[in-house]
């Protein structure tokens, strides 16, 4: 029994750990934050609604103040990684972050990885603040950073091949290879930043500028090194986006 009890924990440390973790801080984040609604301490309904807006703008990046100079709106744009604003929210991070980050943890190693992910998370962020230095509206989300996994995924297993379910096919889950699946997300996201107004919403050009630095932080450091061309995907190699 304790010979098996080692094996798997020598077999759970050598999977995704930094995946794991960061989907484990933001589940945490979220459960102990006013938007899961499972929190008494945040009140309900109209001081709820007060509690929670203070809340995002605590923690969350407004771009009207990152760039004062304050040392507590500079770090905000990691703290609001960690930060989501519905179990929607929450858990379509979670999916993509679950589905693509395990490889791409896999490629880079955990602690080059999860530099990785704070780094582009935080510029993702920083330049949707700069490209909307006038709004007082609070950006929270791990979407910047997840965006850079996709990114270098393209880059590092571009044949891989990914169960995806669109819905003008009447959502039959059909099998893609990456590069297609994420070269559409990514033309869909440029339309929709195009087409975004300036009121609250959903960051696309913070997807965009997620995605462009993962995959060129994948190309430049991986780019002479001997790429994975498997047809077949690992484990959470599948998505649905």
């Amino acid at each position: 029994m304790i010979v098996k009890w080692r094996a798997a924990v020598r077999e759970a440390a050598r999977g995704p750990v930094a995946t794991h973790a960061l989907i484990a801080g933001c589940c945490l984040v979220f459960v102990l934050g006013p938007a899961s609604g499972l929190n008494p301490s945040y009140g309900t309904g109209e001081r709820l609604l007060e509690t929670g807006g203070a809340y995002f703008r605590r923690w969350g990046v407004v771009p009207d103040e990152l760039f004062t100079g304050s040392g507590r709106a500079l770090l905000t744009p990691l703290t609001a990684l960690f930060v989501h604003g519905s179990w929607l929210h929450l858990l379509g991070n979670m999916l993509f972050l679950y589905v693509f980050g395990a490889m791409a943890e896999e490629r880079m190693g955990r602690p080059a990885f999860l530099c990785f992910y704070v780094c582009t998370g935080y510029l993702a962020l920083a330049a949707y603040a700069a490209a909307n230095a006038s709004s007082d509206q609070t950006l929270v989300g791990a979407s910047g950073a997840i965006s850079a996994v996709l990114g270098a995924f393209l880059c590092l297993f571009p044949r891989a091949r990914v169960t995806s379910l669109f819905p003008f096919l009447l959502f039959l889950p059909l099998r893609f290879p990456a590069w297609l699946v994420l070269l559409f997300w990514f033309a869909l996201q440029w339309l929709a930043a195009h087409r975004a107004g300036s009121g609250p919403g959903v960051a696309y050009l913070a997807h965009l500028v997620g995605f462009s630095l993962g995959f060129v932080y994948a190309w430049g450091r991986y780019r002479r090194t001997t790429r994975v061309r498997r047809s077949a995907t690992a484990t959470e190699g599948d998505s649905q986006p």
